[in-house]
């Protein structure tokens, strides 16, 4: 696949600015493309016969204005459904993979530069049809009409249409991800550091969310775990040197979910997928059925390069006050990057023995002596 060609200086700043949002498609698609064969079965999108409307930046506008703008381009490439005063849906109809993304609007603009879903960056891509489920705030999506949105979705046998299914989200947005898909039985479930349930009864101990404790995870789609029953296979991201994350992850133990450690990375596992260039590589895997852990650990690879991850690695060292495993890291990262910090640590690891303290002096004929009083 050839890279776009940048445009002529005297272009104007209206190209240029087209040109770089397809310079960003490109990257998304080039390096998902580069770790398999997407094969015959890929085609050019229904949405890139009118991209315009998708390639408008929503980033930045307030909430009301921004809920309009995405209400405008679901109803003229699909449809847009509001669910109450903190919810709404977005579908997109276009290929026969599917993927349903729980996102909320603070994410949103935080995560994305254009202010979109993470799930419009596969649409315009791949083009995968994308149902997007929107909250205003962390909800947990716990709302009865988003419960009557998936019965109705259900009812309808909308997931039917599909030949494959992908449900998506992190954290809050993770646990809907795992909640809701039994909607949709055979699915595959991508979830970053999704909450097994916030019932104080089964997770009294984390303490992170006490303002969600009088609502109810008892009640329909409530308990995440046993609503994974009906999916292919559940991938569960976290770190185990995140206790409350790793206690949430071992809720998760089923047969049919794969536990994924990161162990190093953190509390913010979804950027730092997104900055590693992972997420959309993970979640093109997942629609082509070709997913795995083992795939994934070849993947993670990519930490070894990531200065976060090794920023993180060095501080867990040295809090464990273990230098020669220190030293032995510093050593390989400033073997291959530039890495002040580790190289001033390692230039202090390996600094000769100090002088002897005020504690000893030598004596005029060379012998050392202790000082006394």
């Amino acid at each position: 696949m050839d890279a776009p060609r940048a445009p002529p200086p005297q272009i104007s700043l209206e190209y240029r600015t087209s040109f770089a949002k397809t310079c960003r498609n490109w990257q998304i698609r080039s390096y998902i493309q580069g770790q398999f064969s997407l094969g015959r079965t890929m085609r050019e999108p229904r949405m890139q016969d009118a991209p315009h409307s998708f390639d408008i930046s929503l980033a930045g506008l307030d909430p009301e204005a921004w809920r309009t703008k995405m209400a405008e381009i679901a109803d003229e490439h699909g449809t847009y459904q509001p669910l109450g005063d903190k919810h709404f849906a977005t579908f997109i109809d276009d290929r026969s993979t599917l993927i349903v993304t729980f996102e909320s609007m603070q994410g949103i603009q935080v995560l994305s530069d254009m202010g979109q879903p993470l799930g419009f960056d596969l649409l315009r891509a791949l083009g995968w049809s994308h149902l997007c489920i929107v909250s205003d705030g962390d909800t947990w999506f716990r709302d009865p009409m988003i419960y009557e949105f998936f019965d109705r979705l259900i009812d309808d046998a909308f997931f039917e249409d599909f030949d494959r299914v992908v449900f998506y989200g992190a954290g809050p947005c993770g646990y809907a991800a795992c909640a809701f898909s039994i909607a949709a039985p055979g699915a595959t479930v991508i979830a970053v550091q999704p909450q097994a349930t916030l019932d104080p009864r089964i997770a009294g101990w984390d303490d992170r969310f006490d303002h969600m404790r009088r609502t109810s995870f008892t009640d329909r789609y409530g308990f995440a775990p046993e609503m994974l029953d009906g999916a292919d296979h559940a991938f569960v991201f976290y770190d185990p040197m995140q206790p409350l994350d790793a206690m949430h992850a071992a809720l998760f133990h089923r047969s049919n979910v794969d536990l994924l450690r990161m162990p190093h990375m953190g509390a913010a596992l979804q950027t730092d997928l997104m900055e590693m260039k992972l997420l959309y590589r993970i979640l093109a895997q997942a629609g082509l059925g070709k997913f795995d852990a083992d795939g994934f650990g070849q993947m993670y690879r990519a930490r070894r390069d990531y200065p976060p991850y090794l920023r993180n690695l060095l501080a867990r060292l040295e809090a464990e006050e273990r230098p020669e495993l220190t030293k032995m890291l510093c050593r390989n990262v400033t073997s291959r990057m530039k890495a002040p910090r580790f190289r001033r640590r390692l230039v202090a690891l390996e600094a000769p023995a100090e002088a002897p303290d005020a504690d000893t002096h030598e004596s005029e004929d060379g012998e050392t002596s202790a000082r006394i009083g």
